[in-house]
């Protein structure tokens, strides 16, 4: 796996979801989105496996390219939408504790955005396990830009259905 280099990525506040939770660098666009996944250890150890192994993005019927099986520093991703647009990425930081799961990936050259998010699951003190997505963006391709408000409704929307697919997927009794 290549070295987290910072800079390979395409914009400088590398890791900052970890680092400075909430942080959104001028000129670029925050992004935090919070959904409730269910409730129990059971359900928090089915959503941090589908977020860790890829499984909910592959769920949402995006194609997922990975260097690695399971989110690690270092692996690459290329997320692919439509089948047409590529997006280059790499896992900055991931974590597995006893409540909280998930990882980052910072954007790379070719990525239509350039910016960082992340991906956590967490459980609380009273059970209820959550998906939280967070990120700081701006576009990078030409068609990002012509895009603008729509971009970021697409954005949003994407993190409102992995919350809505995680759910999905933990669900204990599928209809």
């Amino acid at each position: 796996m290549p070295p987290l280099r910072p800079e390979d990525f395409t914009y400088d506040e590398v890791g900052a979801t970890r680092e400075r939770p909430g942080f959104c660098p001028p000129g670029f666009r925050p992004l935090h989105v919070r959904t409730r996944v269910g409730e129990g250890h059971d359900i928090f150890r089915r959503a941090a496996e589908a977020v860790m192994t890829w499984e909910m993005h592959r769920a949402m019927g995006v194609g997922v390219e990975a260097t690695a099986d399971r989110a690690a520093p270092s692996v690459d991703v290329t997320i692919t939408l439509a089948g047409l647009i590529k997006a280059p990425c790499r896992v900055i930081w991931t974590t597995e504790e006893h409540r909280r799961a998930g990882w980052a990936y910072g954007t790379l050259p070719g990525h239509p955005e350039s910016g960082e998010e992340s991906f956590v699951v967490d459980r609380t003190g009273d059970g209820t396990v959550w998906l939280t997505i967070t990120a700081f963006s701006r576009a990078a391709k030409w068609y990002a830009k012509a895009g603008g408000p729509a971009t970021r409704g697409l954005q949003q929307a994407y993190a409102r259905r992995c919350g809505t697919v995680l759910r999905a997927l933990c669900d204990p009794e599928p209809a």
